[in-house]
């Protein structure tokens, strides 16, 4: 199973990229979202892929990231979700936007991809909204542990004596707010509040205060679980 991919963007289609890793080529097909991250041809490149092998089929998908990667993952185990559909959300929501909708239990939003129908839209919140908690928690994790050196591709040396430098990329600051959300929910759960509950009140509040950190996140949330009245 090929579960990550480091090497140099070859080629870029409409959906997918062709990555050259030590000489060899992978067809990776992407979100929108995704593609639109991607650098120009020539360019260091590093993916997340999750591998599709079938009778009749075998294919590659990337994601920027390890949350982005769970979501299709979580996305295509619903029935009649497949791996174009899952694209099509990742595209239109982002992971951040995915996990607040389903949260929220805001299925319109995820209508809103192409392809989506209602009835779908309903079944993934439906399916899904018990596992939200866990994929928004991920962020502060994955933000530690993507925070390391830049992205390297190291090209196979000349038959003379001197090889080639190696690339380097800068490395690519993964996003302040999923960090704030997954350290926004451990808080409400060390306070006692269910999972559901509270990734449905930090995802409300991130939403309403997108440029919020932690503890802004931690206390809007606490609003939104008071009692009311």
């Amino acid at each position: 199973m090929i579960g990550k991919l480091t090497g140099r963007l070859d080629y870029r289609a409409q959906d997918h990229v062709l990555i050259d890793v030590r000489g060899v080529g992978y067809i990776v097909y992407c979100s929108d979202r995704t593609m639109a991250a991607l650098p120009g041809v020539g360019g260091a490149i590093a993916l997340y892929t999750d591998m599709v092998v079938r009778e009749d089929l075998m294919q590659l998908y990337g994601f920027t990231s390890l949350v982005e990667k769970e979501w299709h993952r979580l996305l295509t185990s619903v029935q009649g979700v497949g791996a174009k559909v899952s694209l099509a959300i990742l595209g239109a929501l982002g992971p951040d936007g995915v996990s607040r909708a389903i949260a929220l239990g805001d299925w319109a939003s995820v209508k809103a991809a192409k392809g989506v129908g209602p009835k779908t839209a309903q079944r993934i919140v439906l399916d899904l909204k018990d596992k939200a908690p866990g994929v928004m928690a991920m962020g502060g994790t994955v933000v530690d542990a993507m925070d390391g050196p830049g992205l390297e591709v190291v090209d196979d040396a000349d038959p003379g004596p001197a090889a080639k430098p190696a690339r380097k990329a800068p490395p690519k600051k993964p996003s302040g707010a999923a960090a704030a959300s997954a350290g926004a929910l451990s808080a409400l759960g060390n306070l006692g509040y269910g999972p559901s509950d509270a990734a449905a009140a930090v995802a409300e509040a991130a939403a309403t205060y997108p440029d919020a950190d932690e503890p802004e996140l931690i206390r809007a949330a606490l609003r939104l679980l008071a009692p009311k009245g």
